[in-house]
Formats: C-alpha cells, structure tokens, sequence
C-alpha cells in the first residue's frame, strides 16, 4: 500500500512539474479588485513544435495532404481554429469559474485593463486511435491599463500549458490545442482567485 502511495504522488508531481509559471514583472495582487478585462491574443512570431517557424510548420503538413487534395483545407482551420476553438474555449474556461464576478471578452469596451495572450509555442499533439499525445503551448499573459499601456500591472509566462479532454476521443488537432487555451484560463483564473479572496 505504501509503495502504491508513493507512485501516486510521484506521478502527480510530475503532472505539476510538466507546467511551469513565471512571474516576468509586476504581481498578481495588482489585479485584486479589478472586475472586467478587453481580452486580446496574439499570435505573432508563433513556432510549431520543432520548426523554425509557423510558416514552415504548415508547408509540411499541408505537403503531406496535398494528394489528398485537403492540403487548403487544413491551413483554412489552421487559422480558423483561433477565433472558432482556442479563443472562445480560454474565456468560457475562465468566465464560468467567476458566476459574471470577473469577467473576460473580446471588444469589451467597459473594461479599463486589457489581458493579452501572446501564444509563443504550441505543440498540436496526435490521436491516432491506440497512440495520442495531448497539445501543449506556451503564452505570455500580460495585463496593461487600457489608457496607460506603458502600465503594466503583470507578465507572466506559462510553460506546457497541456490540453487534454474528450476521454481521448480528441482526434482534431483544433479541438485539442482549444483544451490548452481551457487549461491557460483555468490556471490564471485560479491566481485572481486567490488575490481576490
């Protein structure tokens, strides 16, 4: 029993480990009281997995779907994927953990602080039926004053932010990188939680 008890803490502090949280500037107790956030991403300069660049990234794949005759079709929800998937799953991941007491969203224009997430990395993963891989990403959350943006209450980096979901049932590579987007909003969600108690 006791060999079974250390398995399983091992392997939940491999879990925590995985993902890595770093304070770039500023403090989460900057944001304490501060009840609605203009949402912006960014997705500038992203990387793929091991390519140099996104651009390389999708010449590859769509290289590969090209006899398929689906190559277009792939780099169409590549970068529909952002507004229909990954953006729309971090502010209902978010939102849902606050009952309308804070709040995020695009275009928000009551808000005085903009949340911008620059997504760094990300890493697709694969579901192949009997072998998968969760997606993971990289972000940078930096909070500005909307009409002081040389204001900057927090940065903050995220590192293998994963995403899982769907009992494995995640063959989409979109819906799989949505589940890190939930996972990103989940973890700062839980921060603002914590300063605002």
């Amino acid at each position: 029993m006791k060999k079974i008890a250390i398995i399983v803490l091992l392997l939940a502090s491999g879990v925590t480990m995985a993902q890595k949280k770093r304070i770039l500037s500023g403090d989460f107790k900057n944001l304490k009281g501060i009840t609605e956030f203009n949402l912006v991403f960014d997705y500038t300069d992203l990387k793929v997995d091991k390519f140099e660049t996104e651009e390389a990234f999708l010449e590859d794949k769509m290289k590969k779907r090209e006899e398929k005759g689906t190559a277009e079709d792939f780099k169409k929800s590549w970068f529909s994927d952002r507004e229909e998937r990954y953006e729309p799953k971090f502010i209902e991941s978010f939102n849902k953990r606050f009952d309308g007491e804070i709040k995020v969203d695009k275009k928000l224009s009551s808000a005085k602080y903009t949340v911008k997430i620059q997504t760094l990395w990300i890493y697709p993963g694969y579901n192949v039926g009997v072998v998968r891989q969760s997606s993971k990403l990289n972000a940078i959350i930096k909070i500005v004053e909307i009409g002081n943006p040389d204001n900057i209450l927090l940065s903050v980096g995220y590192e293998k932010v994963l995403g899982k979901g769907a009992a494995g049932f995640d063959y989409n590579s979109g819906y799989r990188i949505s589940e890190a987007y939930a996972k990103l909003a989940k973890e700062f969600a839980a921060e603002l939680k914590k300063v605002n108690k």
